[in-house]
């Protein structure tokens, strides 16, 4: 008996012990401390460049436990911005991202692999014009700690390459990679 009741209270530690969790950080876009920009070959001449001036999105994480971070973000795709309007115009068209019917692009992380000490591979479903593919970023954590406001803050600089055309964009333009440079920082919640 005396068996049975520790084994019943060890189960009962173990049911309500509070396990370390991750940490809930929204990307700071108020305070413009965080970027999502592109840049393509123009036509092999030059590098065009350009931004989505609106998102949102947060993510978890826990420095004791990096690789069960996640990540989510939503993109307005009516915000891109490559400093021309006509061109601007142009891709939000339904020669390109269709932003009429598809307004919203968004990120939401399905795995991340940790490949060093500040490194890893967040692999994870990008989904533009309501085509959803399988993406790679290649991330790095910057840095984190206490900012001089009183709160708290995480930092990440990621990479990755898409071809536009995979979301079923029809230019003929479109087949041409596109590399996207991401830079977050997050507000501990």
């Amino acid at each position: 008996m005396k068996r049975i009741l520790t084994a019943f209270a060890l189960a009962v530690l173990a049911l309500t012990a509070v396990p370390a969790t991750a940490e809930t950080y929204v990307i700071d876009t108020k305070g413009a401390h965080a970027s999502i920009t592109f840049r393509a070959s123009h036509l092999g001449f030059s590098w065009l460049t350009g931004r989505f001036d609106s998102f949102t999105g947060q993510f978890e994480f826990d420095e004791a436990n990096p690789d069960a971070a996640t990540v989510s973000v939503e993109i307005d795709v009516n915000s891109l911005n490559s400093n021309h309007a006509e061109r601007d115009n142009h891709l939000r068209s339904d020669d390109f991202f269709d932003a009429a019917s598809h307004p919203k692009a968004t990120f939401v992380s399905k795995t991340i692999k940790l490949t060093g000490d500040k490194t890893a591979v967040i692999t994870g479903d990008l989904t533009i014009r309501g085509v959803t593919k399988t993406v790679d970023i290649e991330a790095s954590h910057v840095g984190g700690g206490k900012d001089p406001w009183g709160g708290f803050r995480q930092g990440f600089s990621g990479t990755a390459t898409i071809v536009p055309a995979d979301f079923g964009m029809p230019n003929p333009i479109a087949k041409t990679p596109v590399e996207l440079v991401l830079e977050v920082e997050g507000i501990r919640q």
